[in-house]
Order: C-alpha cells, then structure tokens, then sequence
C-alpha cells in the first residue's frame, strides 16, 4: 500500500485476549472514492495464529488523490503478541509515482524501533517541524500492525471494547495517536464473504511529532469530527480490522470499502497466543 499518510493509515489501522482457537486468516480487497468517484483499489491480507500475526497489503490510487498519497505502493508487517499487545517486528513500505519513490523500513523488539530506514531522508531546514525524539519510537506499531485492533476478554466484538482505544503509530516519518471511540453497531449485508455486525468508531487524529506545526492539512485533520471506520473480525480470533473508512471534507467524501472480506479460522489446540 502507498506510503501510510493519516488518511492511509486509518484504512490500512492493541491486542487483548483473545478467544482459545485464536488462529485465522483474512483476504480483503478494498476500492477507494472521492465525492463519489472510484479513484483506486487495494488488497490487504492477514494471518494470526499463536506465533504472532503477518499483513500484506498493496494499493494503487490514480488522478485526484495523488496530493494525498503516491499512486501506487506495497506494505508488509510482522510481530508478536506479547502481554496483551501487539508488538511489531519488521514493516516495509514501498511507494512511487512519477515525481518520486520511497521506501520505508523499520525493526524492533520489545516494543521498540531499533533500526531505520527512509529513502529519500528528509532534506534539514524544516523549521516548524516538531522533532522526533527516541521517546516518540517507544510503545509504537506501525501503519499495518495498527489495522490489528483485538477486543479484550469476553468483549462484544461490535459494541464499545471494539472501538474505545488509543492506537500509538510512527510511520518512519510521523509519529501520531489515533483515537478511536464508539458510535454504534451496525450490520453489513452488501460485502462480499462477509455479514453481520460491525463496530462503527469516530476517530480522532492527533498529531505528535514529524508533523509540521503550521501546516494546514495537519490543522484541519486534526480539527475533522467527520472521521469514521467501521470494524470487522477475524474469523477465528477477536482481532477486528477495518472494513470501511469515511473522511468528510469540505469538497466530499473520501471512503475505502471493502468489496471482499474472505475471512476464515485455522483449527488448531487451544492456545492463547497472547498470554504467553
């Protein structure tokens, strides 16, 4: 997928308890509009099992969203679930359109980024840009591993666990909150491999560090109330990803939704994988 932007990343958007038989795979493929126009597509997969979880996902966006994000990409995602967490290990993202490319990686352990890497590095000069310190790359996922949002204990998967969160993200570039908190449950009926009840979250962007202060995209994101994903499970596990997201602008609406949400569990022993 294109490189995560805060609009990316709340498409492409830690972990409680799961449920015994807490292996399951996803497939999904999502198309991207903009006041109503089809303007891109993606796919994203998941696998979770007791060992940890693995995301792939691929987007290509064309014509008016190209000042929002490149126009076509790749992103991958490994890591653990550790103390209830999910606790990511390597991201990769790589993104190009005919200006310029990009590549983005990251690795950590115990929670922490330990090595980085981003081409093209950013050019010094930035003046009201707020620097990003070592603390900002503590307690963090990446943009794949914040799509895993799991609901603790015995947690309706479409009521308020599924939404009240805090997902800390740095993307490499970036380092900001997404707040999520519940609206309502919903049913889908029209996605393809998929229906049944889904969480409805408004989000709330938040901005920490990388960003530039004085910037008005920044500003108007961060003032935006009209931010919302619709939540969905895993077969087989409590983790629930989005199946839909919704960004009212002044101009219209920009949405991601999913057309295909194959989604199936792995029969395995009982073992809870994040526990451990």
């Amino acid at each position: 997928m294109a490189r995560p932007t805060p609009f990316i990343a709340l498409a492409s958007i830690l972990v409680g308890t799961l449920a015994a038989a807490a292996d399951g795979n996803l497939e999904a493929r999502y198309t991207v509009t903009y006041t109503g126009v089809t303007i891109g597509q993606g796919a994203f997969v998941v696998e979770i099992s007791d060992e940890g979880y693995s995301t792939a996902g691929s987007a290509m966006v064309a014509g008016l969203l190209k000042i929002v994000t490149p126009a076509k990409g790749t992103a991958a995602a490994q890591g653990q679930f550790l103390n209830g967490k999910a606790v990511p290990l390597n991201y990769s993202v790589s993104s190009e359109n005919k200006e310029r490319s990009e590549e983005i990686r990251l690795a950590g352990t115990a929670g922490v980024i330990r090595d980085l890497v981003v081409l093209p590095a950013r050019q010094d000069g930035d003046r009201d840009r707020v620097p990003i310190t070592d603390e900002h790359r503590v307690g963090v996922v990446d943009p794949m591993s914040a799509s895993l949002m799991p609901v603790p204990g015995n947690g309706d998967l479409a009521g308020p666990d599924a939404c009240n969160r805090t997902i800390p993200i740095y993307d490499g570039r970036s380092r900001y909150d997404l707040v999520l908190n519940f609206e309502r449950t919903d049913t889908v009926k029209d996605v393809k491999g998929y229906s049944g009840p889904v969480a409805m979250c408004r989000v709330t962007y938040r901005p920490v560090a990388g960003h530039r202060a004085n910037r008005k995209q920044v500003r108007e994101l961060s003032e935006n109330r009209e931010i919302f994903a619709w939540l969905a499970p895993v077969a087989g596990t409590r983790v629930l990803v989005p199946l839909r997201v919704a960004i009212g602008t002044k101009i219209g609406t920009f949405i991601i939704q999913a057309t295909h949400f194959s989604s199936e569990p792995k029969t395995r022993a009982a073992v809870n994988p994040v526990t451990r």
